[in-house]
Formats: structure tokens, sequence, C-alpha cells
């Protein structure tokens, strides 16, 4: 039998979608949507928890 993978840590804040665009309600000249970056604060953008986990070793 084969070894499995360790099933990817995801983020249950952002449920792996750690950066979204949110638009500003602008749009440019062409026509496109201005949209800002949004990062999710629990995993800083990196969508896992491996992140949560280092910064709770850290603080500790």
């Amino acid at each position: 039998m084969m070894p499995q993978p360790h099933p990817k840590r995801v983020c249950s804040h952002c449920d792996g979608f750690a950066v979204v665009h949110v638009t500003t309600g602008n749009t440019t000249t062409d026509g496109k949507r201005r949209t800002l970056p949004a990062n999710c604060p629990a995993c800083k953008g990196t969508g896992n928890r491996a992140h949560l986990v280092r910064s709770a070793e850290v603080s500790a």
C-alpha cells in the first residue's frame, strides 16, 4: 500500500481563499474595474494553517 500524502491544512478563517480583490467602485479609462487586494488576517495570505501553528509556537 502506498503512503498517502497528508491533507493540506486549509485556514479555517478563509477556507483557502487567502487573497480576495475588492472593487473600489471606480473604473479605469478603458472600462475595467479598479480593485484592491485584501489578505486574510489570520493566515496572512498563505491560505493554510501552517502559518497559524508557527505563530502560536513563537508566542508561547
